[in-house]
């Protein structure tokens, strides 16, 4: 019965993550862009922590950290160009 939740789930959140890709893609503005990829990355995170409860392990819990911490960097990252034009800061560039 889990098995089949599980599996229900992670084909939902796959279809979501399609419809994502897409705006990413096709989106009218940027930001609109920059917020599908930042849900790409949340929808990553729990098809692999569908996967872990699938096989029953906690073996991937260190892949959902690091994919969570890679897309807010990524986010984090996105938004700041997109405001200022600049990701790192240089003394230079004030």
């Amino acid at each position: 019965m889990l098995n089949t939740i599980v599996l229900s789930a992670i084909l939902i959140i796959s279809a979501a993550t399609i419809g994502l890709i897409y705006r990413v893609i096709k989106g009218p503005t940027t930001p609109d862009r920059v917020v599908a990829l930042d849900a790409v990355g949340i929808n990553l995170v729990a098809i692999v922590a569908l996967i872990s409860i699938a096989l029953n392990t906690s073996a991937y819990v260190e892949v959902i950290l690091l994919i969570g911490i890679l897309a807010f960097i990524g986010t984090v990252a996105f938004s700041k160009y997109l405001e200022k034009g600049v990701i790192i800061e240089n003394d230079r560039d004030r």
